[in-house]
């Protein structure tokens, strides 16, 4: 099925979800009772990313289990965690099969019909940039790997690695250590390059759009940079990686991961949606003119990038943004253009960030603010107008001081609807006057009702066309009007 313009998407960690279900056995895919994907559904949501659903590696689990760090933060989220409760990582990856403990491919399929009779779509995760040591690939093609030398594993047993096809690095990023279950990937590997449109065609034909992982570390300049002074012999393509990728499938929405800046040219080479760190960055900071510099791309590129206040790589939200933060940051990411994109947990206020590696999660009473709150932005944004509406920022002048430039103010238009939304992004009370100009009639006066407050502001249309809304918000504060006439 395709995606609505501007669709939200529910994260989900496949695992954790599934032992939640079962609680004492873990469920498989097509176990899941229907009440489960009507809850779904109901959050409304437009697709769901089940996150980690394919076989997970024994190298890479023997390896996580030995090293102390990860332990350390597996104890630490799982006080009474046992030995069973940590599976590896989703993202070390021993082949794109459905795992069989969540029901093997028959139960994904199961999952995709039952979502898709409720209306919803299915995204999965690829990883373009590693594998797991004993993936297929490190003894049938070690053509598609990075492969070192004995001296090098000697001299650095952190950054390389003994497999089926001899001596591989490890995978890694520019910033930080190798990782240590995984083994990295050749980019510029015409082999690879034919391995992967494969494994995107297998892929693409389970789901209705994939979420990439990493996507910027295959761009050309950023793979080599990183690997050429490791090793030589590179020869650089004439073509990107993700350009190959896309032509594999055309009509896929693809989803990338990214960071660096590099938003706008992995949407230039095919990828439907992006990662919109920046924003979420400057939100976190409270940085007004960094969400002002956001708002201010234009419209066609904000479209297609993904606004999101929580994932699984990134601190919970009720950390990040807690309560008296929530009202600014969860209504200017639930209603700015683009994908609006939530995690599994993040509605209900948990507080205890999940390492990946578990199957089991600590239980949390929920936050009744934060599922108030979320239940009411969901079901405001799901309205025809946030998703085939028009956005357009508006323009904010002082009003008695300059704290206007605190203010984030925007509509969304169509012929049935008028949203108005202003968001305070600064740590305290900002107003100013938001000059509507000639969207409203000077004959008639206009409700302004609080969608996220539940209250009315009456104002004439003469006053808009003329000095305009007058608007103040204490800190990260928020409205969402729903302007109607009187």
């Amino acid at each position: 099925m395709r995606l609505p313009p501007r669709p939200a998407v529910y994260e989900i960690n496949t695992a954790v979800w599934l032992q939640r279900l079962g609680r004492a056995q873990p469920l498989a895919l097509d176990e899941v009772p229907p009440a489960e994907w009507d809850a779904l559904a109901a959050l409304p949501v437009d697709a769901v990313w089940l996150m980690g659903v394919w076989e997970r590696s024994p190298a890479g689990l023997a390896i996580a289990r030995s090293d102390p760090a990860i332990d350390a933060g597996n104890r630490a989220a799982l006080p009474d965690l046992r030995p069973e409760d940590v599976i590896g990582s989703p993202y070390c990856v021993r082949d794109y099969v459905v795992d069989r403990r969540f029901g093997g491919p028959a139960g994904l399929a199961a999952a995709r019909a039952a979502l898709a009779e409720r209306g919803l779509g299915l995204i999965l995760d690829y990883v373009p940039n590693h594998v797991a040591p004993d993936h297929p690939w490190a003894a049938s093609r070690p053509e598609c790997l990075i492969l070192g030398s004995e001296e090098e594993l000697a001299a650095d047993p952190a950054a390389f690695l003994r497999t089926a096809a001899g001596v591989v690095a490890r995978g890694r990023d520019p910033y930080f250590p190798p990782w240590p279950d995984v083994v990295q990937l050749d980019a510029f590997s015409g082999e690879l390059r034919d391995a992967v449109a494969e494994t995107l065609i297998d892929i693409g034909g389970q789901c209705d759009g994939v979420r990439c992982d990493m996507a910027m570390l295959h761009l050309n300049d950023i793979f080599a940079n990183v690997w050429a002074p490791f090793l030589a012999g590179f020869t650089r393509p004439r073509t990107e990686f993700w350009t190959e990728a896309h032509a594999a499938l055309p009509n896929l929405v693809l989803l990338a991961e990214a960071y660096w800046g590099t938003e706008g040219r992995l949407l230039d080479l095919g990828f439907s949606y992006s990662y919109d760190k920046a924003l979420y960055d400057a939100e976190r900071d409270a940085n007004p003119s960094g969400v002002r510099d956001s708002l201010g791309a234009p419209l066609a590129y904000q479209n297609h990038l993904a606004r999101f206040l929580e994932n699984h790589d990134e601190p919970r939200r009720a950390a990040a943004f807690p309560a008296e933060r929530l009202p600014a940051a969860g209504t200017l990411m639930g209603t700015l253009p683009g994908m609006r994109f939530y995690y599994q947990g993040e509605l209900e206020g948990r507080k205890i960030r999940l390492p990946i590696m578990l199957r089991k999660a600590k239980d949390e009473a929920p936050d009744p603010i934060s599922s108030a709150f979320f239940q009411r932005i969901l079901q405001v944004t799901k309205e025809e107008v946030f998703h085939s509406g028009r956005w357009s920022l508006l323009p904010v002048v002082p009003e008695g001081d300059d704290s206007s430039r605190n203010l984030a103010v925007y509509e969304w238009r169509s012929e049935k609807a008028w949203k108005l939304i202003v968001v305070n992004v600064s740590g305290s009370a900002s107003q100013g006057r938001v000059k509507i100009g000639d969207r409203a009639s000077g004959s008639i006066d206009y409700d302004f009702y609080d969608q996220l407050n539940d209250a009315h502001y009456e104002r004439s249309g003469e006053e808009l066309r003329g000095i305009g809304l007058f608007v103040r918000r204490e800190a990260f504060g928020a409205h969402l009007f729903d302007i109607t006439p009187a």
